[in-house]
């Protein structure tokens, strides 16, 4: 199982880059997590849009799925180009009736309604949920290929039902959109600590941060989060990359472990 981060801004892009956006593959299955913002033009330096499988979305805020249109018109020209391109399945939930009927554009893509009470399997991935803390109604996503563990909080306050949900992962991919003293409850959002503490507390193995805040130097929530979280750690950036080899090791580039 490979992840790539595609886009890793909250809110809004950073200049020639993007919002939440990451490329999980396994066994050539190629499934999106979340499409923010620039994350299709981001996404064609991976794979060209015509070899995504599946995508699917915690929630409809536009940094996790304004390019769903871009998509969509992407899959609709290659389907004009040349033939037998399937339907793009993504998946989302129905809480938000109007988001998730975006999902659905003519031949390109069709909506499918996860259950958050039941897993879900998606090509080689099984997928559970846990409702997050946020303005909107969200899910975060515990991924396993049956040999990995990946959880992605999607965006969240804190919330202790993210200790047992992410138990033991392999890799946790947690938002962190303030820093350390600051309050984001009200925001629906973690700071650095919060981050670290669920880390520390399920006992994951390794860490990035991700959903980082236009403001402040990242590196200072870098450091805030060490203080508590003492396994690997680091922060998402364009282009950063998870992988587990054929020996169950994980690995990673540009300098991340």
């Amino acid at each position: 199982m490979k992840l790539t981060v595609i886009g890793h801004w909250g809110g809004f892009p950073g200049p020639g880059e993007a919002s939440s956006g990451y490329l999980l593959q396994k066994d050539g299955f190629n499934l999106l997590i979340d499409c923010g913002s620039a994350v299709v033009s981001q996404l064609q330096f991976y794979i060209p849009l015509k070899e995504l499988d599946a995508v699917l979305i915690s929630h409809y805020h536009h940094d996790h799925a304004a390019d769903v249109g871009p998509l969509q018109y992407g899959r609709l020209v290659a389907g004009y180009l040349e033939e037998d391109i399937p339907v793009l399945p993504i998946y989302g939930h129905n809480g938000d009736k109007e988001g998730f009927s975006r999902l659905t554009y003519k031949q390109a893509t069709l909506g499918n309604v996860y259950h958050p009470n039941e897993k879900l399997e998606i090509g080689p991935f099984q997928i559970s949920f846990l409702k997050t803390n946020h303005p909107a109604e969200c899910y975060a996503f515990r991924i396993t290929d049956g040999e990995s563990v990946i959880v992605y909080t999607a965006d969240s306050s804190f919330k202790e039902e993210f200790i047992p949900f992410a138990k033991g992962a392999d890799l946790l991919i947690s938002e962190c959109n303030f820093y350390a003293g600051q309050d984001g409850k009200s925001a629906g959002h973690m700071n650095s600590h919060d981050a670290a503490a669920i880390a520390r507390d399920a006992g994951v193995k390794q860490c990035i941060l991700t959903h980082l805040p236009h403001f402040g130097n990242h590196e200072d929530l870098l450091a805030e989060a060490q203080t508590l979280y003492k396994g690997p750690l680091c922060l998402a950036a364009k282009g950063l990359t998870w992988y587990r080899d054929k020996g169950g090791n994980a690995n990673g580039s540009n300098a991340v472990y």
